[in-house]
């Protein structure tokens, strides 16, 4: 090894070190009080992490404690009926989440004698558990010095860089930044910066602890995202009679969100016949909901739900959204 190459690895571990240092002192001053943070334990870090995937963390909040109160651990979890833990899922989106948290309870009841894996190789051996959310349930919950990179954790790394990452080399910069010795608060801390300051657009460069170690400043430029949002309008019939909704059961071979209650689809003749209309987004789909009032559809397969009913069902996303809007829920 040359002399040019020592005194690079020197700078490289003393600009690690600061970096660690900055940012785990900002995290423990500046971390959000967020209920899953509260302790450690692997069931709530385990959720908390099933129910942040593609979901903002103001939407998962109230959804958390709400599951917590009718799931309070991996055995009542394990032991529940899957439509019941699809209910209390409703309004989260993206069920296979809920199906695979599920069955992960139930093999880890049954093989791991209700305790969770305390190691990322281990979790990933469970349904719906990936190189992520192993990672951060290992090191959150059991310490293990395991990196994590999500969509924060890459855009931060790029612009301390100063460089594009992806793949495999996005997992070695961020097992090369991480702190040994406190190797879940570290996790968080980096994905904290992402969400709060290093944000996609008009990153809070001057706010950001790690600033003066940043090789962008800024944001950098981007390759354009060539994946454009489709526009689609759906119809649905609204029955609703003697404080009941006439809803109907997707088949269990359904693609998307098999055997979740729904409006049934409608035809509509025109605009006039809308009672109420709203928007809705699921991945690179906009959709236009046109919603009418009326009978129960005839020869439709359905079932009248009185309101009292209706929060215990798993019902689809959409279709919680417009009972609130039709004030019905």
């Amino acid at each position: 090894m040359t002399l040019e190459q020592d005194t690079s690895k020197i700078e490289d571990s003393t600009r690690r070190r600061r970096f660690q240092r900055r940012l785990l002192s900002w995290f423990d001053g500046h971390k959000r009080d967020l209920p899953w943070r509260k302790n450690r334990d692997p069931y709530r870090v385990w959720l908390s992490e099933v129910m942040l995937q593609q979901t903002r963390v103001a939407a998962v909040t109230g959804h958390y404690q709400k599951f917590l109160q009718r799931f309070p651990s991996i055995e009542k979890l394990a032991s529940a009926r899957e439509s019941s833990v699809l209910a209390a899922w409703s309004g989260l989106g993206y069920y296979r989440r809920a199906r695979m948290l599920h069955a992960a309870a139930k093999k880890i009841v049954k093989e791991h004698g209700g305790r969770v894996p305390a190691s990322a190789d281990d979790l990933r051996a469970l349904p719906g558990i990936g190189r992520y959310t192993a990672a951060a349930i290992a090191s959150i919950a059991f310490d293990e010095a395991v990196a994590v990179v999500d969509g924060n954790v890459e855009r931060v790394l790029q612009r301390v860089q100063g460089k594009m990452l992806a793949g495999e080399d996005l997992w070695r910069a961020a097992a090369e930044l991480l702190s040994q010795s406190r190797p879940g608060d570290f996790n968080q801390a980096l994905m904290e910066l992402g969400a709060i300051l290093c944000l996609p657009r008009q990153p809070q460069c001057l706010l950001c602890p790690v600033f003066a170690v940043c090789a962008t400043r800024g944001d950098m430029p981007r390759p354009r995202n060539q994946t454009r949002q489709t526009k689609r309008e759906i119809h649905y019939a609204l029955a609703f009679r003697d404080g009941a909704v006439f809803l109907v059961k997707r088949p269990k071979t359904a693609t998307l969100m098999p055997e979740m209650w729904e409006l049934p689809e409608t035809s509509v003749d025109g605009p006039r016949a809308t009672w109420l209309t709203v928007r809705h987004s699921i991945t690179v789909t906009d959709y236009v909901v046109r919603v009418m009032r009326s009978p129960a559809p005839k020869g439709v397969d359905g079932r009248w739900v009185r309101k009292s009913r209706i929060p215990i069902l798993p019902l689809t996303g959409l279709t919680r959204k417009i009972l609130r809007s039709a004030k019905i829920i």
